[in-house]
């Protein structure tokens, strides 16, 4: 088989593969995740079910390539925002990466809900969504390193009984942060992404207006929960 003729089987594969990605998208858009089907893929796309089968061997499949697709779409987010503020110091840093992972959502609300909304029945992610599920949390850690190398970092209080917890937190996820610091940024994630999600699902009805001013103020309480200074 020719260069060629491979070249242009593979560009076909990708080609039809962005598509059957992209009818499930605007399923999940319309349906939920749950309710995602690969024969109704199929069928919206004129193809047989054997022949989407050879792209995607399950709805499990499809469902983990969405995941990676819209983790790794965050991140390049994120990543770009960081980069951006590159010389804003620790706050404006993580200011911007903050402020990125909220934009992309408000983009990308069901992509947001199939990552960070409620788990899909029977489904199980694979390790393979580790790495790009990480990208936002390495870029907070990279800001809370280079914060503490500088003595731009105030280790924040921990009580006694979750000190062995936020020890082996710690180990397990930047061994050259304080304890107390890892900690207080695994609680800050958490609070941002809820944060985000309050917004996003409809729980600050009536509740914030001004949702932009409010996140801002939130997201700088974070940074002095985590002790940027």
């Amino acid at each position: 088989m020719s260069s060629t003729t491979q070249g242009a089987r593979a560009r076909a594969r990708l080609e039809v593969t962005a598509a059957i990605k992209d009818e499930a998208r605007r399923q999940l858009a319309a349906e939920g995740a749950a309710k995602l089907s690969l024969r109704a893929v199929a069928r919206e796309l004129g193809m047989v079910s054997s022949a989407l089968y050879r792209y995607f061997p399950s709805r499990d499949d499809l469902l983990t390539a969405l995941i990676i697709d819209a983790y790794d779409s965050l991140g390049e987010c994120a990543e770009g925002a960081h980069g951006k503020a590159a010389d804003a110091g620790p706050v404006g840093r993580w200011t911007a990466v903050a402020q990125a992972v909220r934009d992309w959502a408000l983009r990308h609300p069901h992509e947001y809900a199939l990552i960070y909304g409620s788990p899909v029945p029977g489904y199980t992610a694979p390790d393979t969504t580790v790495p790009p599920a990480s990208r936002v949390g390495l870029l907070f850690i990279g800001i809370l390193r280079d914060a503490h190398q500088g003595s731009g970092l105030t280790e924040p209080p921990l009580p006694a009984e979750l000190r062995p917890e936020a020890v082996r937190m710690a180990a397990d996820l930047a061994p050259d942060l304080p304890p107390a610091t890892v900690a207080a940024l695994i609680a800050a994630w958490a609070q941002l992404f809820g944060l985000v999600g309050f917004e996003l699902f409809g729980q600050f009805h009536r509740v914030v207006e001004d949702r932009e001013t409010f996140f801002r103020y939130a997201v700088g309480r974070l940074a002095q929960d985590v002790g940027l200074a």
